[in-house]
């Protein structure tokens, strides 16, 4: 069973960055894809974007696209989401998720707080 603990999180000002981690344990991630999502209160839990495992290819929402950058080491079993020119609206818990075949998610971890003060 793979664990995955996030980290990184925080308060920063709005125009600030942030680099959040995601390590897993148990097992190696997914030989799939990894993403991040991200639930501001009140909201549901949305797509953010995912790496494959080679790190050959990334994807983005519109929203983050230009701002966010997910790369991973896998010998480190981490991936990471640089959040660049954070804005308010960004702020929302993290979660890394463990994705199979189907881009499905296999496994979730507990989340980081990321707040973006305006």
């Amino acid at each position: 069973q793979i664990q995955l603990v996030e980290s990184g999180g925080g308060l920063v000002q709005a125009g600030g960055s942030l680099r959040l981690s995601c390590v897993a344990s148990g097992r190696s991630f997914s030989t799939y894809a990894t993403g991040w999502f991200r639930q501001a209160p009140g909201k549901e839990r949305e797509f953010v974007g995912y790496i494959r495992w080679s790190g050959s290819s990334t994807y983005y929402v519109d929203s983050v696209k230009g701002r966010f950058t997910i790369s991973r080491d896998n010998a480190k079993n981490t991936v990471y989401l640089q959040m660049n020119g954070l804005k308010p609206e960004d702020t929302a818990v993290y979660y890394c998720a463990d994705l199979g075949a189907t881009m499905a998610v296999n496994h979730w971890g507990q989340g980081t707080q990321v707040t973006v003060s305006s």
